[in-house]
């Protein structure tokens, strides 16, 4: 059974800006998908079904093959959904084209746009004083919401700081790749992934009230960006509307998941890979895999299946099954399990 047949499901929450370049992904190339919501703050007993203790979103899963990190994602999303014409394909096709992609990628998610974005929030907004909220964002971060349940973007000189990262990656791109007048990044004749990839933050934190100040960020000082912006709502507004995803509930996606095949092969452990050879990994091999930024206290425990230079799998024991859980080795890290430890 090959990936298109199996059944997708993608475990996010609305107000999610990185699930968003998922959902976005997915109706841009008409690739069906059942969505399963989750609560913005934990627990989040349907994920724990899968035996997965991750705590980040999205997560997507296409049969028994669940995927984490959206990176991950729309890379795995390109190779088991070749272009075609059901799935027509929204990625560069030049190397120009491609650098621009990859880059914007770069910029927005790892050079701290982002970071500076979701700092930027106002304490006004009714989340940011709901304890609750406080409490699980700063267990997510580290600590780097604040202390005392004080969040840190209260601090006077932090805020204004972050709102200027993000007025600067607003100017870069009027400045930049819009500023020949085109409708979208590449010059194509519709949003492409390198729209996705540059957008997602900007529009995410430009429709949050007070997060912005007008001064700072406004049509009128970038008429390109905010027009770009209104065109890429319109269409990806009437594709969703067009695929609207079905709604599941935990249960529901659980047995779709451990009711189907694998999407891929179980793959190998190259044992030379550095970080394999560093900790003597072989495949069967007891092992946790998490993240190194966020989130870090959650972390998945099963048996090594495959690890290269790109991702690491590993096997892990659901309420009713196995699902193979795939995670990125950009912004992750895994560590081995004593012998005598048990799974």
């Amino acid at each position: 059974m090959s990936a298109p047949d199996l059944p997708i499901v993608l475990y996010h929450y609305v107000f999610s800006p990185v699930a968003r370049r998922i959902v976005w992904y997915l109706n841009l190339r008409n690739i069906p998908y059942s969505q399963c919501m989750q609560p913005n703050i934990l627990p989040r007993p349907d994920v724990a079904l899968l035996g997965i203790a991750y705590r980040r979103i999205p997560i997507l899963s296409i049969g028994r093959d669940v995927y984490l990190d959206s990176r991950l994602i729309i890379s795995k999303l390109e190779q088991l959904y070749p272009p075609s014409a059901s799935h027509p394909s929204i990625s560069a096709s030049t190397g120009d084209q491609k650098a621009i992609e990859r880059l914007l990628e770069f910029f927005m998610m790892d050079s701290g746009i982002f970071r500076a974005a979701g700092t930027s929030l106002p304490p006004t907004l009714p989340i940011m004083k709901n304890p609750a909220f406080l409490k699980d964002r700063a267990e997510f971060s580290g600590g780097a919401l604040g202390s005392g349940g004080k969040p840190i973007i209260e601090k006077a000189a932090r805020r204004p700081t972050n709102i200027t990262e993000v007025r600067d990656a607003v100017a870069l791109l009027e400045s930049s790749v819009l500023a020949d007048g085109r409708e979208w990044v590449l010059g194509t004749p519709g949003p492409m992934l390198a729209d996705i990839e540059a957008i997602w933050v900007i529009k995410w934190i430009a429709t949050i009230p007070g997060a912005l100040p007008e001064e700072f960020i406004s049509a009128k000082l970038f008429p390109r960006v905010y027009a770009w912006m209104e065109r890429f709502t319109k269409v990806v507004n009437a594709k969703e509307k067009e695929h609207a995803p079905e709604k599941v509930n935990g249960e529901q996606a659980a047995e779709r998941i451990f009711g189907a095949a694998f999407a891929e092969a179980e793959g190998t452990v190259d044992e030379g890979e550095i970080i394999g050879k560093a900790l003597g990994l072989k495949k069967g091999d007891g092992v946790t895999v998490f993240p190194i930024d966020t989130g870090v206290n959650h972390k998945e425990t099963g048996r090594l299946l495959s690890l290269n230079s790109k991702e690491m799998v590993v096997e892990v024991q659901g309420k009713k099954g196995i699902v193979r859980v795939h995670a990125p080795r950009h912004g992750f890290t895994i560590s081995k399990i004593a012998e005598k430890a048990s799974l």
